[in-house]
């Protein structure tokens, strides 16, 4: 017997707020989206910030989790509750900092590596005054908290769960990825609930020094499938969800915001960064998704895309969509609204999609002033019929990540 697996639980945050702000905002057609410079060596860029500083992905951890819990009606501990909680830059930030004191240390005390290594106590008579000398100990003592696996760790430490527990990182697809394996989870058997998505904290030099060497930021917002759209705009964010077998749900009596029909997941095997022309890789991730989820694409009544405002991405999506659904189906990206999460963009975007399907109504492409391709994107909220959505999510390396939700 097919075990079917639902949603009793959202923790969610962007830039717009938590889950009920989020999606109040959204709807409002409001932009998170602000020119901030939180590195005096970089110039000012159009970012989604949640706050005026960059965030730490502890914080988003310990925050959507407890309110995910909070949501399905849940109190800690849950040994038996699964983890599956990914993340494509992870620790980065940490990481950073840890390589800038490095650095540091070694261009201002250039013997004191060699001498450590004769005499290990020496580090002890570093000056005590001096900063750059206690920085690289002081972040060393955690070093083993930024491993690329600490979110779900955290997360696991948080609930107190003994169950498996996976991290994993499948860049602008980990959010799909995260939720169809904790899906995979319950259908097996290994566990009946599990808490499964992603968090991201990106904003770091590194990642905006890359983004931005390789053409793909904008300069003054982000325009979805808009003609004149400039590329991605770098948002924070996560969302989890809580995920049951019907069966656990219905027997406490929880609330059920949807149920996960399939997914499917694909890789293009074809270059780092730029999508397979094409999209032969891509149409069959959703293909694979409507076959196991027992759909046709006349089934669909929403396709929440992934919309990320770069050339590239927007015309292979636009082409996906009128390859594969004929009929119209109506199109949005909220990506104009939090910013590009990275990993967390798909687990935002299934937030989205439940949400629409609680109120039925299907959320806007906030940043489409023109659009350039002849899709019918929602361009305010719309109400409607809403039974079954479609969620998409391509990243670099050629990952790509297709969830239905009902």
């Amino acid at each position: 017997m097919t075990v079917e697996v639902v949603v009793t639980g959202i923790g969610m945050i962007s830039a717009l707020g938590r889950l009920d702000s989020s999606w109040k905002n959204l709807l409002a057609s409001g932009s998170a989206i602000k020119l901030h410079q939180p590195f005096p060596e970089l110039e000012a860029l159009p970012l989604a910030l949640i706050d005026e500083k960059p965030t730490n992905l502890k914080i988003l951890v310990d925050l959507v989790v407890k309110d995910a819990l909070q949501d399905a009606g849940l109190v800690p501990p849950l040994p038996d509750c699964g983890v599956a909680i990914g993340s494509s830059r992870s620790q980065q930030a940490s990481w950073e900092k840890l390589a800038i004191a490095s650095y540091l240390q070694d261009a201002l005390h250039p013997h004191s590596r060699s001498q450590d290594a004769e005499h290990p106590h020496s580090r002890s008579q570093a000056e005590p005054g001096n900063d750059s000398s206690k920085a690289l100990p002081c972040l060393l003592q955690d070093w083993l908290e930024t491993l690329p696996n600490m979110g779900a760790i955290a997360a696991a430490r948080q609930i107190g769960s003994t169950a498996p527990v996976l991290a994993p990182m499948a860049a602008c697809a980990t959010g799909i990825w995260a939720i169809a394996q904790g899906f995979e989870l319950i259908r097996t058997g290994q566990c009946q609930r599990v808490i499964a998505g992603a968090v991201e904290a990106p904003i770091t030099p590194l990642t905006l020094a890359g983004f931005e060497q390789m053409g793909a930021l904008a300069k003054t917002g982000c325009y979805p499938f808009d003609r004149y759209r400039e590329g991605l705009v770098l948002g924070e964010g996560a969302a989890v969800f809580v995920l049951e077998s019907a069966e656990l749900a219905n027997r406490r009596g929880a609330s059920i915001y949807g149920e996960i029909l399939g997914f499917g997941l694909t890789a293009d095997a074809y270059h780092i960064s730029a999508p397979e022309p094409g999209g032969r890789s891509a149409i069959a991730a959703v293909k694979q998704c409507l076959e196991r989820s027992h759909l046709s694409p006349s089934d669909i009544d929403y396709i929440h895309s992934h919309g990320t405002s770069t050339q590239l991405n927007d015309q292979n999506e636009a082409n996906l969509i009128r390859y594969l659904f004929p009929q119209g189906v109506p199109v949005s990206s909220t990506k104009g609204s939090t910013g590009h999460t990275l990993g967390a963009s798909g687990a935002l975007g299934v937030a989205f999609c439940l949400m629409g399907l609680k109120y039925q109504i299907l959320p806007p492409c906030v940043g489409l002033n023109e659009p350039e391709f002849d899709l019918d994107l929602v361009r305010v909220p719309r109400r409607g019929n809403i039974k079954r959505i479609l969620c998409l999510s391509f990243g670099f390396g050629g990952q790509n990540a297709v969830i239905a939700l009902g």
